[in-house]
């Protein structure tokens, strides 16, 4: 009889288990199926950002050639200026990773080709056939993805009308973009507005449509993509979101986003197999051996409530043993949350000793130069009072008078930066600022040519003067600094104005930067000097920025030219 009745759990138990199992399984295939159908969405998006971005970075490289000297030069037929342009674009392709870069003249030939050196030259060969032409030469910029005619490669073809009636070609192919789809998996392609393969990591697919399309519109993409033919769709969709591709009956997971602005979508397909049908194996496993053990238990505590007596002396004294534990645990616990609380106190102190360091270091910096001001200014007073010339020494007594105020002003902004404040904005007479610089290096500057551009008295920027100021007292030290052993010692103050903006520029003729100190110009304690902090340049951006302006690095022939840009006040 208990034989019998043990037979009768173990055969129920095994029925309920795998109905449980396939039922579980349809549920999670399902909602497997669509977090993997959002995933691979997701993906998709990903991959067409990245698309777009690689794209993005060649747009504006027509545009700043398309007004290039050397391109004008070109297009005006000057001697010797087409091979100069040749060399040139072969440079600039090769920096920029473009397939190629060319010109093309009024009468549509190519007169200048980065591929110049080539058999398959661009020079000289006809484009005024090209869709990207006419819409360059009637609206100023095109794109047009083609196969090329020379090089029989395919690519984007980014274009911009120049001076003289010229265009300005880049050239994009998607080689790298193709190879990294390829090593991530699946199959990955872009449709353009036609439903066209662009761009796929399957060459063969190239050129092949998506989907059903009409005689009409097929022709007018071969002659735009100039091919002879459109390859037949290379997968058959299936229900909902699926396709099969020829000679597999697995079926992958298609997600497709959006069109861009050209009309370009993603396409991702993804193997389910793996992703969904090993989930759905595995729970529906783990489903039915979960039945069996809750039947299992089901019968274990039937056969419990005959031994519970037997067993309650042993559950409390393991009760009692947990407890103890537990108590021990929480008392371990408690000891480390205190250790934690001592740890980040003394975190929060450090953190506080490298703020103060960094305030002293920025004080000592930012009051260093009005402080050398004053001693100069001093010492001429002395000198001047033994020989009776008083109104200098008066002079000299009101510009340290200024200059103790500018110290106070200066630690005044600091302070207010330790409470991140911003300071007031409001018009400030850019010729009062140079002439507050000046006066604070007026000792060393006297040493050295100096050259600064006329200013209108009424010319007003949006600033704070004495923070404007002490960028302009940091730049001009700088530029001194780096001429310190120059014979021919120069420094040129330039002004230029473009429209609202207003941008200062200080150039000195010194060493110049090295270049792996410009990477990190604006970094913290970045110094060339042996004995710098590093923290003037990081202080000046910083009120640059807080003014609503900016600071650069600015290129120089030689030496060094720092460039504020700023808002003209209304």
């Amino acid at each position: 009889m208990i034989r019998q009745k043990a037979i009768s759990w173990v055969v129920v138990a095994l029925l309920l288990s795998a109905v449980c199992g396939l039922l579980a399984g349809r549920v999670i295939e399902d909602r497997v199926t669509a977090g993997f159908a959002a995933t691979t969405a997701a993906d998709a998006r990903l991959r067409q950002a990245l698309l777009t971005s690689e794209i993005a970075r060649f747009r504006l490289l027509p545009l700043a050639l398309a007004d290039d000297r050397d391109v004008v030069a070109a297009v005006d037929g000057m001697p010797g200026a087409a091979r100069f342009l040749d060399s040139k674009l072969e440079r600039l392709a090769g920096q920029v990773g473009a397939a190629a870069i060319y010109v093309i003249g009024p009468d549509g030939l190519a007169i200048a080709a980065s591929n110049w050196r080539t058999s398959a030259s661009f020079v000289g060969q006809p484009y005024g056939f090209r869709r990207y032409y006419a819409d360059a030469m009637r609206s100023g910029a095109a794109e047009q993805f083609a196969l090329g005619t020379i090089s029989h490669r395919s690519g984007l073809y980014l274009a911009r009308k120049g001076r003289g009636g010229s265009v300005v070609v880049v050239k994009l192919e998607f080689d790298g973009v193709e190879r990294q789809w390829r090593a991530a998996g699946g199959v990955t392609f872009v449709s353009n507005s036609a439903g066209v393969v662009v761009v796929t990591s399957r060459p063969d697919w190239r050129f092949a449509t998506v989907g059903p399309i009409t005689p009409a519109a097929a022709a007018a993409a071969r002659v735009d993509m100039g091919v002879g033919s459109l390859k037949p769709t290379p997968f058959q969709r299936m229900n909902g979101e699926r396709i099969v591709l020829p000679g597999s009956r697995a079926g992958l997971l298609l997600a497709t986003t959006a069109p861009d602005p050209s009309g370009w979508r993603v396409n991702l397909a993804l193997p389910t197999g793996t992703a969904v049908d090993s989930i759905v194996r595995t729970a529906q496993i783990v489903i039915a051996l979960a039945t069996l053990m809750i039947v299992g238990l089901g019968w274990l505590l039937r056969e419990r409530s005959r031994r519970r007596r037997e067993r309650t002396t042993a559950l409390e004294a393991a009760v009692a043993e947990r407890t103890a534990n537990l108590s021990r645990e929480m008392e371990e616990r408690a000891a480390a949350e205190a250790r934690a609380a001592e740890l980040r106190e003394g975190l929060r102190q450090a953190n506080r000793l490298a703020t103060l360091g960094q305030v002293t270091a920025s004080v000592a910096h930012e009051t260093a130069q009005p402080v050398a001001a004053i001693r100069t200014y001093a010492v001429s007073a002395e000198q001047l009072l033994d020989r009776g010339a008083k109104e200098e020494v008066r002079s000299n007594l009101k510009a340290i008078a200024r200059l103790t105020e500018r110290i106070g002003a200066v630690t005044a902004q600091l302070r207010s930066f330790a409470r991140k404040g911003s300071g007031e904005i409001g018009p400030v007479r850019l010729v009062e600022v140079i002439e507050g610089a000046l006066l604070i290096l007026k000792e060393p500057l006297s040493r050295i040519a100096l050259e600064i551009a006329p200013l209108s008295p009424d010319l007003r920027v949006m600033a704070g003067r004495v923070r404007l100021e002490q960028v302009v007292v940091n730049l001009l030290q700088n530029a001194l600094d780096a001429l310190a052993d120059q014979r021919d010692a120069h420094i040129i103050v330039s002004l230029a104005e473009d429209g609202d903006e207003v941008r200062l520029a200080i150039a000195d003729n010194g060493p110049g930067i090295a270049a792996e100190v410009a990477d990190r110009l604006f970094t913290p304690f970045t110094t060339s000097r042996a004995t710098g902090l590093g923290l003037g340049l990081v202080i000046a951006q910083d009120i640059m920025t807080d003014l609503g302006g900016t600071l650069r690095l600015a290129p120089a022939e030689k030496g060094a030219c720092f460039e504020m840009t700023l808002k003209r006040a209304p």
